[in-house]
């Protein structure tokens, strides 16, 4: 252990600027832990050299309690930016969609989001170095406080947790097995203890076969559960056949309102293809995110061409805008929805999108936000109203199905409703706003984890990819169409779902495991401190 007892010992001498840079590095380093990378190893390194740089910010003691913690604040925070900064620059990529209106604000999406997302992590470190030992302890708080930085951060101004740590930890079916346990929210604390764990190595007192066996066993137990969990799968289809569709039109065509008619023909044609030799017809048919380029309640000569393209007894579920008044209302509503129609054209359901992007769909703060002369970056100039509620949408052989529409299906609570009630989730979505980068990768990942937490299947249509479709166990059913491919692809629907612990009474597991990460740390650092009395 020389050689970790030097680095903890140089990285300990370290501050000011200097301290901050080595946050930032090791958080950039951490994020090629997310997709596509999946190089998780690297968060064992990353994260204890943040153990160690917080390990170096002793607060003055004649300093007021925002001033004793800003160092623990700042390093935190400056992990958190790089971790944000490389984890989701591609962001940048929908401004250069209409450059011309958004290319000024492209610095201030890059670092801005960054920034304020790594504040989360800024006060997880300033919060756990409040409770700071010097001893294994400190990696317990350490966990328990990070672990709730990631939760505050899925629910703090509508949410965004995107790219969660515990993701991190779950790169195959195997490994994903454990959040049908505890979800996503359980496995941030327990990949954040994982983590950190090999700094304990170079403590003073550390007894290197325990701290190992704290490392292995809980690795052990996630590889295993997986194992056991993936051989009692059934692995049988019902046959119901789904075609997924994935037009891959470029977003500036689509946001130009360019070659309407073109757009749609490209839907119908896929659509219209032709099974495989081994396949019958599709029974249901599935478009991404607000496909049609219409208003269909406008476009009678649309619906008709649908009803057209569809066989007997076939049902359509696409993206569409729709459009609401009411008699009190003059004003004209716009909604992110998913429709349902069936094989004569009648729509016989739908469901507005309930989790709205800010500055995408509509802008917080509109009235101030539109006299500096913002507007909605993926709404035109409508911007658009959230639903009231999700329904559950019924498909072709009375196929329940819960809906989800784009980064919803990032956010664990959206997906969990869905259990006991549906037979499927649909995701549909428009990554192509995103261009070839880690983006799509990253929400096809994501949403993925939603199949293992509430043991239903999934099936996700993206305008330009990753389209594709998970058991209930979170494996795919198909191979997933690439990034900006056009093509269809018929899956036949698992048979059943799976109940699961985490939707049935696990919802608020992560706090037991917080409390638990927590109380041991202070024990530890007790024993700790007693020991040396």
């Amino acid at each position: 252990m020389t050689a970790l007892n030097e680095l903890k010992n140089r990285i300990l001498l370290l501050n000011g600027s200097r301290r901050l840079a080595v946050a930032f590095i090791a958080g950039a380093i951490a994020s090629l832990a997310t997709a596509p990378f999946h190089f998780f190893v690297v968060c064992f390194f990353a994260f204890p050299v943040l153990i160690f740089l917080l390990d170096g910010c002793v607060p003055a003691l004649n300093r007021g309690i925002v001033r004793r913690a800003m160092p623990s604040f700042l390093t935190g925070w400056a992990f958190g930016f790089g971790y944000f900064l490389f984890g989701v620059w591609w962001l940048a990529n929908a401004l250069l969609v209409e450059a011309s209106d958004f290319i000024w604000f492209i610095p201030l999406a890059v670092a801005g989001l960054p920034a304020v997302l790594a504040i989360f992590y800024g006060l997880a470190t300033a919060l756990a170095r409040a409770f700071w030992s010097d001893g294994l302890g400190r990696i317990f708080v350490f966990a328990a406080f990070f672990g709730l930085g990631e939760l505050a951060r899925s629910y703090a101004a509508t949410g965004f947790p995107w790219n969660a740590i515990g993701y991190a930890i779950t790169p195959t079916p195997i490994m994903m097995q454990s959040a049908s346990l505890i979800g996503i929210d359980g496995l941030n604390y327990v990949a954040a203890l994982l983590f950190a764990l090999p700094a304990a190595f170079a403590d003073r007192q550390a007894r290197p076969v325990f701290v190992a066996l704290l490392l292995i066993i809980p690795l052990g137990a996630i590889v295993s559960f997986g194992a056991y969990r993936l051989s009692q799968a059934d692995n049988s289809t019902e046959g119901t056949i789904l075609r997924i569709v994935q037009p891959s039109i470029d977003q500036s065509t689509k946001t130009g309102g360019r070659d309407l008619d073109g757009q749609f023909q490209t839907l119908l044609d896929l659509t219209d293809a032709e099974p495989a030799d081994d396949q019958r017809e599709p029974d249901i048919v599935l478009w991404p995110e607000t496909a049609v380029p219409y208003l269909l309640t406008q476009a009678p000569q649309a619906v008709a061409a649908i009803a057209d393209r569809l066989n007997d007894g076939q049902t359509l579920l696409t993206g569409a805008v729709r459009l609401a008044t009411t008699a009190e209302d003059a004003n004209p509503r716009y909604y992110n929805s998913i429709t349902v129609l069936d094989d004569t054209g009648v729509i016989t359901g739908s469901s507005n999108k309930v989790h709205l992007v800010p500055f995408g769909e509509y802008l917080p703060f509109r009235g101030l936000l539109e006299s500096m002369g913002l507007r909605a970056i993926a709404a035109a100039d409508r911007g658009y109203t959230a639903g009231d509620r999700r329904e559950i949408l019924t498909a072709s052989g009375g196929i329940s199905v819960y809906p989800l529409i784009c980064y919803e299906a990032t956010f664990p609570r959206h997906a969990v409703a869905a259990a006991g009630d549906a037979d499927i989730i649909i995701s549909v979505s428009n990554d192509a706003w995103y261009g070839n980068t880690p983006g799509p990768h990253q929400h096809f990942f994501q949403s993925r984890l939603r199949a293992v937490e509430t043991g239903i299947p999934m099936v996700r249509a993206a305008n330009s990819g990753m389209s594709g479709a998970f058991d209930a166990h979170g494996r795919n059913l198909i191979e997933p169409l690439a990034l900006s491919l056009q093509a269809s692809v018929d899956v036949g629907l698992p048979a059943s779902t799976v109940e699961t612990l985490y939707t049935s009474q696990g919802k608020y597991y992560h706090w037991l495991i917080f409390s638990l990460f927590l109380v041991s740390g202070l024990l530890m650092k007790w024993r700790e401190n007693f020991t040396t009395a």
